[in-house]
């Protein structure tokens, strides 16, 4: 930290810094507690769709041992790609997710299992769900980043910023009030000494 000046443009600087600083700490304050409630809102979310991610795999457990005795499914669907949209959460960007492509590859309905079209549908249900809980788990790390930043900027303002613009205000305001007793002092010293002085001119021969 650079040494203050005791000065009074410095004092005007150290008000000015101070009023910026207290007028910015309330919108910290805010975004600080709109990220906590986003982080709230996108847990339960994920915790919403793990749920549902459990429903269907004890669905699809229902089907396992005849899953197990055909090797039909395999190859029959995979994921193309993800599609997700560009959101915005207390001023970052975050991805928000859209839909999910498949590529499915065209099977004989009449040789395949009745229970293959359920199967494919469980499938792209649960791969659909694990894509969106992906994303939603990268909302909540950025949104996470994003809180632990503003806390530190809340704490620089809070407990450093703001308490050290204070001081510096009042080191001044005592620096300056002093040199100017001192001032005064020294006016007062030297008028008496003129005064002195001329009054022994004025008694002498």
């Amino acid at each position: 930290m650079s040494k203050v000046k005791h000065t009074k443009n410095e004092l005007k600087k150290q008000k000015d810094a101070l009023k910026r600083y207290e007028r910015y700490l309330p919108t910290l304050f805010l975004k600080k507690q709109q990220l906590q409630l986003e982080i709230l809102k996108i847990s339960h979310k994920c915790d919403d769709i793990a749920e549902k991610i459990d429903e269907k795999t004890n669905a699809i457990y229902k089907w396992v041992e005849v899953f197990q005795e055909d090797e039909h499914l395999k190859g029959l669907v995979k994921i193309d790609k993800v599609e997700a949209l560009e959101g915005n959460i207390a001023g970052i960007d975050i991805p928000v997710f859209k839909t999910i492509h498949f590529i499915e590859k065209p099977y004989d309905f009449l040789s395949m299992p009745i229970w293959v079209d359920f199967a494919l549908k469980a499938i792209k249900e649960m791969l659909s769900l694990k894509a969106e809980l992906i994303i939603l788990k990268q909302q909540l790390d950025l949104v996470k980043n994003e809180l632990r930043v503003t806390t530190q900027r809340v704490n620089l303002f809070e407990k450093v910023k703001i308490p050290e613009a204070r001081d510096n205000i009042r080191n001044i305001q005592i620096f300056l009030g002093d040199l100017q007793t001192a001032q005064v002092v020294t006016g007062k010293i030297a008028k008496k000494q003129i005064e002195q002085k001329n009054e022994k001119q004025a008694v002498s021969p």
